[in-house]
């Protein structure tokens, strides 16, 4: 059900209308993202991390700003080819497993429209 929502969702709504997912939430950056980011900045993976991350309360690396750093002005990415795992898969609601993520999932209705809508019509298709 979340996967077809999902996909019908993306084909109607343009994520660089809002980009609000950029402007208030960081992804986790896994080692394998600093890493080809550092590149991407001719930085050294330490670098990097000094200059753009730190380990939230669960040690995971996060931005240390939001905005995103990399977020242009037109709400496209600088980084865009080379973003995060977590920002290429967001905001998940395409996951085979949509049960383990639910709660993120309802998080995530208030960050991004699209996931609100979805949630928003599973409500009206299970009331009828």
């Amino acid at each position: 059900m979340f996967e077809n929502a999902h996909n019908e969702k993306f084909k109607k709504i343009n994520c660089l209308e809002c980009a609000n997912c950029c402007k208030t939430t960081s992804p986790i950056f896994l080692q394998t993202d600093i890493d080809r980011l550092a590149k991407v900045f001719r930085m050294k993976s330490s670098e990097f991390m000094e200059s753009y991350l730190h380990r939230d309360e669960d040690g995971d690396y996060v931005l240390n700003v939001s905005p995103c750093p990399f977020l242009n002005g037109d709400n496209t990415c600088l980084v865009y080819e080379e973003r995060p795992k977590a920002c290429r898969e967001y905001p998940h609601t395409n996951r085979k497993n949509m049960h383990g993520i639910l709660a993120l999932s309802l998080k995530n209705t208030l960050v991004c429209p699209a996931v609100l809508e979805i949630f928003q019509d599973f409500g009206k298709d299970f009331r009828k």
